[in-house]
């Protein structure tokens, strides 16, 4: 029973740490950078991508990402989306490494899908 509990809490430990960590890396003011014509980039696979994502996003799994990046506009505003977030912060560092000036991590896709919605 008492392992079960050090488990437990551990777990809810570790968890609280990545949803903080979700919301720090989180960039500020995504709504207004959709107004303004921002392109989503989903970096989940293809096979993810493919079970649904948001209206007009391009996808470039991030395991792509280092070689297909020279596909992307630099001159375009992105924002980086994956299934967790963590992956969409993974791929704004790589594309801020490259030379992409432009580029916020958007995190889940279903968090910035509520963006859309309005919610």
């Amino acid at each position: 029973m008492r392992r079960l509990l050090i488990i437990g809490g551990v777990l809810l430990l570790l968890y609280t740490a990545y949803r903080i960590y979700r919301i720090n890396t989180l960039s500020k003011g995504l709504d207004k950078l959709l107004a303004r014509g921002a392109v989503v980039l989903d970096v989940r696979t293809q096979m993810e991508f493919e079970t649904g994502h948001i209206e007009g996003a391009v996808n470039i799994p991030l395991g792509q990402l280092r070689e297909r990046y020279v596909e992307l506009d630099t001159s375009k505003t992105y924002i980086t989306v994956c299934s967790h977030g963590l992956r969409s912060v993974k791929a704004q560092k790589l594309l801020k490494e490259r030379g992409v000036r432009h580029v916020y991590n958007g995190g889940a896709t279903s968090d910035l899908e509520k963006l859309f919605s309005g919610k």
